[in-house]
């Protein structure tokens, strides 16, 4: 059987809950690209079904990522409909080097501590859910704030979720992730794009 049947059948018995919030993400992945603030409830609803996934597999730290997701889900809202100032929304911009450099050092530094907590409570992949859950969530606060770095935490991400699942056969992951990658090059470019225009004008 190719990849693309394993991932196509993958799909057809997974459960409805697990289709449900495969396309609640894409589909608030596809309109955060395009900067719509609907992006938040519908990625709130689809954390909430994917907490109640990794609960039935028994993967709690999974489960507890995903309230962490529901919570900077929750404060990006806040952000992008309470831009301050006089500004009538919240536009895109980038961050300092200085400040890249420091969140990548912080990153790292929180993967290295929960990575090693992870491998005491037994975890089957501890590094691949540090490395994750530390980068998710600094892509996730990004996000919130519109900055255009945002968009390359979660290519990170992706592609630490494509390598590992590849390598233990999961093939229907490799297949989502794949398209959560393309979508946040696709989120990249449009918002660079928007912050070029906004800057030119």
């Amino acid at each position: 059987m190719s990849t693309l049947e394993t991932i196509w059948q993958g799909l057809l018995g997974a459960s409805w809950i697990e289709q449900a919030a495969t396309l609640l993400g894409l589909v608030a992945v596809w309109l955060a690209t395009r900067q719509r603030i609907v992006n938040f409830p519908i990625g709130m609803v689809q954390v909430i079904l994917t907490g109640i996934i990794f609960a039935r597999s028994h993967l709690f730290a999974d489960m507890t990522l995903q309230a962490v997701y529901f919570g900077a889900l929750a404060y990006g809202w806040w952000c992008w409909t309470h831009p301050g100032g006089h500004r009538a929304r919240l536009e895109v911009s980038s961050l300092a080097g200085g400040h890249r450099v420091t969140l990548i050092l912080g990153g790292l530094l929180t993967t290295a501590i929960w990575g090693a907590l992870l491998v005491e409570l037994g975890d089957p992949m501890p590094w691949r859910d540090a490395f994750i859950a530390s980068f998710g969530v600094i892509a996730q606060w990004l996000e919130a704030h519109k900055k255009l770095e945002a968009w390359l935490g979660w290519i990170a991400v992706n592609l630490a979720g494509i390598g590992v699942y590849a390598a233990i056969g999961l093939y229907w992951f490799v297949g989502l992730y794949t398209l959560y990658l393309a979508l946040s090059f696709v989120g990249f470019a449009r918002w660079q794009a928007d912050r070029a225009r906004r800057l030119v004008t």
